[in-house]
């Protein structure tokens, strides 16, 4: 059907940045909002940031001002900008979309995860 890739984890310091990428790919016919989540150690699961078709964004408050998500309907593909990263930032980030597929003659609507990327942030 469809499957989410991540990339762009990893360590950096206090007040750096990373980019994170998620491409959609498979038996596609359109791709809604796309978002991103994250999970802290010993916490649920938080919306970090969602970006609609049309490019409407919304925010998680703690993220406001510091990431940036957006995408490129060509290639299916959402990105998540961060900056000013802090250590309460470090967790298991998620990508998440919801899926036109074709099967046969039909479209059917799923949400996908990718399979989550590490970010930590540390000194």
């Amino acid at each position: 059907q469809a499957q989410l890739v991540e990339s762009g984890g990893g360590l950096v310091q206090p007040g750096g940045s990373l980019r994170l990428s998620c491409a959609a790919s498979g038996r596609i016919f359109s791709v809604n909002a796309m978002g991103w989540y994250r999970r802290a150690p010993g916490q649920q699961r938080e919306l970090v940031a969602l970006i609609t078709s049309g490019g409407t964004t919304n925010y998680a408050d703690s993220v406001k001002g510091r990431f940036t998500i957006s995408r490129d309907n060509a290639n299916n593909t959402v990105y998540l900008q961060m900056n000013s990263l802090s250590p309460e930032d470090t967790a298991v980030y998620y990508c998440n979309a919801d899926v036109a597929v074709v099967l046969g003659a039909h479209l059917y609507d799923y949400n996908y995860w990718g399979q989550g990327t590490q970010v930590t942030v540390s000194s």
